[in-house]
């Protein structure tokens, strides 16, 4: 898959470098959303904490059977509770983006619902002056026909306003409605999958949290810790075998030439000397062996 070992080490590295900066980066701003009293000073504490728990997973890999068993036992408690700050932070972060993009949403639901409920009694309001106006108008005699007139000047103002009220409630609900639909595209995924798994959005954005923090910050140590032992075997391809050296050839003549040379006392090279002495030199027997000849 990759051309070298040298490639795949960069690899390692640069998703080590990659994961551990967002979850960071995520974790920072959020501890920082959280203490907002003082976020300039949470940011550089938290900033610190993450480079340190980034240092003290490698420190353990690497000098892991080295340390005495009290800094060992200290670092790793350490490192597992940063960890655990930095899923928190991540969570802060995750879910306060969540709820800027549902508080709009949020908002003009109980807006509407509110003017819907507003438009029912309004209605309601409106049914009643009718049939209190047709009740007084009973009342009357047939002949009181400008008393009843009285009446109905006096009640159709106010079924006149309740209408001009309704109208008006009318066109805000249309409004708050296409507000809506509009809003719910940036919610609409955690709608869907809310009505897929028949629950509320709340619990499902909150389960997908939890899965997301408990992958994301443990992964980004897993991978500084892969990174360093890349580096610590130096990022080599394994070794291919080697193949056997053949055994040199003794050239008998030549050796016959040079013993004869040797008799002779004629000058002689350093290395046929040393091939000579090679071949002379006495080999192992095997112990089976040297106990047939011991009998013989």
């Amino acid at each position: 898959m990759f051309e070298s070992s040298k490639s795949f080490h960069k690899l390692v590295g640069f998703s080590a470098l990659s994961i551990a900066g967002s979850a960071a980066f995520f974790s920072v701003f959020g501890l920082s959303k959280l203490f907002a009293g003082a976020q300039f000073a949470v940011i550089i504490m938290a900033g610190s904490l993450e480079f340190g728990k980034l240092v003290a997973a490698s420190f353990l890999y690497r000098y892991w059977d080295t340390i005495n068993k009290l800094h060992k036992t200290y670092m790793t408690i350490a490192t597992v509770i940063l960890v655990l700050i930095t899923s928190a932070g991540i969570f802060g972060f995750l879910s306060n983006a969540y709820q800027g993009a549902t508080v709009g949403f949020e908002k003009e639901s109980t807006a509407l619902i509110y003017k819907e409920d507003r438009l029912e009694q309004l209605q309601d309001d409106k049914q009643f002056l009718k049939e209190e106006l047709e009740a007084a108008v009973k009342e009357l005699p047939e002949n009181y026909r400008t008393a009843k007139r009285k009446l109905r000047e006096e009640y159709q103002p106010k079924i006149n306003q309740i209408n001009t009220d309704m109208m008006s409630l009318k066109a805000e609900i249309g409004d708050l409605k296409i507000a809506l639909v509009e809003t719910g595209v940036e919610v609409g995924p955690a709608i869907y999958l809310a009505r897929v798994f028949d629950s509320d959005v709340d619990t499902v954005v909150k389960f997908f949290i939890f899965i997301l923090i408990f992958v994301f910050d443990p992964m980004a140590v897993i991978f500084v810790i892969s990174y360093n032992h890349v580096l610590m075997n130096d990022g080599l391809e394994p070794s291919k075998p080697t193949k056997k050296k053949r055994k040199k050839r003794i050239d008998t003549k030549k050796m016959s030439d040079t013993l004869i040379k040797m008799i002779n006392r004629e000058p002689v090279s350093e290395d046929e000397v040393e091939e000579v002495v090679q071949v002379a030199e006495p080999k192992e027997v095997p112990q089976s062996r040297q106990g047939r000849k011991t009998q013989i």
